[in-house]
């Protein structure tokens, strides 16, 4: 016999089923229940029926008619099921096979952990196959992680996330059926995207319930036991293991773990024996009566506990299971210590919050296990349970004040990094570097500071300045080399937050190499601030370098919650130095894996919203920018307020919403200016200035540009210099001073070029052509509109690479409301289209797609509205649709001549 890989066998099937080989052949298929043998018999019946054979199928075990079969002519039986088989119908294949006629095709499924006779089909003694028949066997393996995936996205495309594909396959085993039940259920929930969480809540498919617990209740009431003991473990385990905790002993236990095996309930594999697909652990365990359980729990705690080394964790849930409380409360202890010290934080959380949740916890294991939970949670990720054991545990007046003191430390700073409660976070950091001062100077140094992170909304500055000479005094103080290092990463992040020319040395100097894992948390975490704020001034290739070393650092030292935000800051940097090809599925990924943490999604948000808006799509941009899910710009990181605020002023100025523009423009330089760091207004100053110039306050815009201008000095902001700029010019521009205009915004785009940053950079030099082209009435500016239009194509060329809709066809308008000379001498007349799209068609059509409306447009392209409409009918027209969502997508398979 052999053994055929995948899909082998299809060649000598159709070769037998067109009659060009009469010698029968016969594909053994066989896997498990539920991993697709009825999808291969669908594609063998399917070969049978292109080639014009005859085709008869039977499922064992179902009522049928006796098989005809047709005098001549190649016939394909289709044989399902055959572990269902009764005598009758094992004899009526063997008889077939044995003596077949030429040119009979054979397909028989199975499952081979159902077999009466173990790797034998159909049973003892084997058929004697003639000596002419081609005899393969096609083995249907469970999913690979890649299948899954594929099978997933094509269920819930956007929606499918990496974690959902691998807790599918985990939960799955990759059993087909499986995943087709579970994704069933999620295809029909209402997140934006698909979480672990999701399919942990989808449940048992009952189909699997059924098989799993059908074939438990199919062993003898004394066998049971061994399924239970595995439902219970929850992971494959030893012979030995497994017969321990069902309580059997080993006479019985072994006949019972042989038992499982024949009748499928349990299944062998290179890790040991258990339930063949880990999901239907879950409705084994929850089948197994209350009593029982514990027992079976209690002796898996004396089984794990023997081992070396000692699962903890694994301890820790059968013990409290088991009853034993004291025993629960030691194994998390244990677990929590060492799962932190080696880096595991996120474990160690989760172990602890469900702990100190329980009210059998007492005080004095309440005040050990917190300061672990709390440390941890800190460098983690974001809990809300975490947050509540946490306020409830600070308020506890019986604890030690230096253990109040460092909870509260470590609450304050999951409350502003974390949870997105700046100002509760502020109060709870100040009080507990008030609390410490006396007892742990080591741990006030770390509170203090904590307030001299410049992103804290509302505090000026010169705060965060005063709190370092604090924080600097009492670390020293303290002698503790943590403290100096928490203060060393965060003199840096306000220095380069700042612009100061000294922060690079600094960031240089913070103790990367350092043994100590406190010192080197610090350290992984300045380098990745120091990054963030390296985006925002200006410097991509530096910030690059940062964020490659800090992430190295976070991840080695365990510090999710500081790798996340430097993924962030990434998303950031990508937008910056116009990487945006597949940038707005990386934000919306990012987004959904962090929905928990606004703090820590913002840096995506904002990128998705910017590019939504240079898409054209403006509702969605909204949405992103200022939604529901979106923190208030009171409430948000400084940077980042101030550059949504730039968006939005972008987008009211584009929809012509002067007053909405120019009252968001003052509400966030009133902000900027309380802060006080002007490096940070660089995306905010061009569209506030250009807000309130074309709103009537041209001398609020000056002056404006007076506190941009002093802000900036002795900064090392390219970024800014080049807003600067910008916003000089978009004041000229909207007084008329067309000459004063286009050299500054020249200036801008090359400060924009030295960055680089593409977008800004186009941006800046259409503005420049535009104001070039508008002046060329002016004697100063008569000849130097050829340059204007080269320019202004380069622009459109740019805007189209980076994905930037709406900025391409306004650019592309631009140039043919100023046709240059060889352009307006063409033939006169409309040219005919036919069905294809003209370039004006195809270019209203590209717009209305992302969902601009037709007065959107209008304005956009310097049209009327009824011709837009005119316009978007004809291109529906063409390309056979009546949805404007659809244009977008058929606008890439039509054949119109590129504009």
């Amino acid at each position: 016999m052999v053994t055929a890989p995948e899909h082998f066998w299809s060649p000598r099937l159709r070769r037998t089923l067109a009659g060009d080989c009469p010698a029968p052949v016969l594909l053994l298929v066989e896997g498990l229940a539920g991993t697709g043998k009825t999808g291969v018999v669908q594609d063998v019946v399917v070969l049978a029926e292109a080639a014009g054979a005859g085709c008869l199928r039977l499922v064992c075990g179902e009522p049928a008619a006796p098989l005809e079969l047709p005098g001549e002519g190649p016939v394909l039986i289709a044989v399902e099921d055959v572990h269902r088989a009764d005598a009758g119908e094992l004899g009526m294949i063997r008889r077939l096979l044995e003596r077949p006629r030429p040119g009979m095709a054979f397909v028989l499924t199975y499952r081979p952990e159902e077999l009466a006779d173990s790797g034998l089909p159909l049973g003892t003694p084997p058929p004697r196959y003639p000596p002419a028949m081609t005899v393969l066997r096609h083995r249907i393996r469970p999913w690979n992680t890649e299948e899954v995936r594929r099978v997933t996205a094509e269920a819930l495309g956007e929606r499918c996330a990496d974690e959902t594909v691998a807790r599918l396959h985990e939960r799955s085993g990759g059993v087909a059926q499986v995943v087709a039940d579970l994704l069933t259920v999620l295809r029909d929930s209402t997140g934006q995207r698909c979480t672990a969480a999701d399919v942990d809540a989808a449940g048992v498919p009952v189909r699997l319930a059924d098989l799993s617990l059908g074939r438990t209740a199919g062993l003898q009431p004394e066998h049971r036991p061994i399924v239970w003991a595995a439902a219970v473990l929850g992971e494959p385990a030893s012979r030995d293991d497994l017969v321990a905790v069902s309580g059997l002993g080993r006479a019985v236990g072994r006949e019972a773990l042989l038992a499982a095996l024949a009748g499928a309930a349990l299944a062998e594999s290179a890790e040991g024996y258990g339930i063949p697909v880990p999901l239907a652990g879950t409705a084994v365990y929850e089948s197994v009566p209350g009593p029982v359980r514990q027992e079976l729990h209690s002796r898996a705690a004396e089984v794990l506990g023997h081992r070396r080394p000692v699962p903890w964790a694994a301890l820790a849930r059968h013990r409290r299971a088991g009853g034993r409380i004291r025993g629960w409360l030691r194994a998390v202890e244990q677990a929590a210590r060492e799962a932190a010290d080696s880096g595991r934080h996120q474990e160690a959380s989760s172990l602890l919050e469900d702990t100190l949740a329980s009210p059998a916890v007492p005080p004095g294991t309440r005040a050990r296990l917190a300061p672990i939970l709390a440390r941890s949670a800190v460098v983690g990720l974001r809990s809300d349970q975490t947050v509540r054991v946490l306020t409830q545990i600070v308020d506890d007046a019986a604890l030690p004040a230096a253990v109040r003191g460092e909870l509260r430390l470590d609450l304050g700073l999951l409350l502003c990094n974390q949870v997105g409660m700046t100002e509760r976070g502020w109060q709870e950091l100040e009080r507990a570097a008030a609390e410490l001062r006396e007892d742990r100077p080591d741990l006030s140094a770390r509170a203090m500071s904590a307030l001299v992170m410049p992103h804290w909304p509302r505090y000026p500055v010169d705060v965060h300045q005063g709190w370092l000479q604090e924080a600097a005094a009492t670390a020293e103080e303290s002698g503790d080399d943590a403290a100096r290092s928490a203060v060393a990463a965060n003199r840096v992040s306000l220095a380069m937050s700042c612009g100061d020319p000294r922060a690079w040395e600094l960031a240089g100097a913070l103790p990367t190499d350092t043994t100590d894992p406190r010192s080197r948390l610090h350290a992984a975490r300045g380098l990745c601030n120091a990054a963030d704020a390296a985006v925002w001034l200006g410097h991509p290739e530096r910030a690059q370098h940062l964020l490659t070393e800090g992430i190295a650092l976070s991840n080695k030292s365990g510090a999710p919650y500081t790798e996340h935000t430097a993924l962030g800051t990434r998303l950031r940097l990508e937008w910056v130095t116009g990487r945006w090809a597949g940038l707005d599925n990386r934000c919306e990924d990012f987004v959904a894996s962090t929905a928990a943490m606004p703090v820590i999604s913002a840096d995506a948000r904002l990128v998705r919203g910017l590019l939504a808006l240079a898409g054209g799509e403006w509702d969605a941009a909204h949405s992103w920018l200022a939604g529901g899910d979106s923190a208030p710009r009171d409430e948000t990181a400084p940077p980042l307020a101030a550059a949504t605020s730039g968006g939005l002023i972008r987008l009211a100025l584009a929809r012509q919403e002067l007053p909405a523009a120019a009252q968001e423009a003052r509400e966030a330089w009133a902000r900027a200016r309380q802060k006080g760091i002007w490096a940070w207004a660089a995306d905010l100053a061009p569209w506030a200035v250009e807000a309130l110039a074309r709103s009537g306050a041209p001398e609020e815009a000056r002056h404006m540009i007076a506190e941009f201008t002093a802000g900036l000095e002795s900064r090392d902001a390219p970024l800014a210099v080049g807003a600067l700029l910008w916003s000089r010019a978009a004041l000229a521009e909207a007084e008329g001073r067309l000459s004063d205009a286009v050299p500054l915004y020249g200036e801008a785009a090359a400060a924009y070029a030295s960055v680089p940053s593409p977008y800004f950079q186009a941006l800046t030099s259409e503005a420049a052509g535009r104001c070039a082209l508008a002046g060329t009435g002016a004697d100063d500016l008569a000849g130097e509109a050829p340059w204007a239009v080269a320019d202004l194509i380069a622009c459109t060329r740019q805007f189209t690479e980076l994905g930037a809709v709406w900025d391409a066809a306004r650019t592309r308008a631009l140039l043919r409301s100023h046709q240059p000379a060889k352009e307006a001498a063409r033939q006169p007349g409309r040219p005919s289209y036919g069905d294809r799209l003209s370039p004006r068609e195809r270019e209203v059509a590209e717009l209305a797609g992302t969902g601009l409306t037709n007065r959107e447009i209008a304005m956009t392209l310097h049209l009327s509205p009824r011709t837009v409409e005119q316009h978007v009918a004809r291109a529906m027209r063409k390309l056979g649709t009546t949805s404007r969502r659809r244009l977008a997508q058929l606008i890439g398979t039509s054949v119109s001549p590129a504009p």
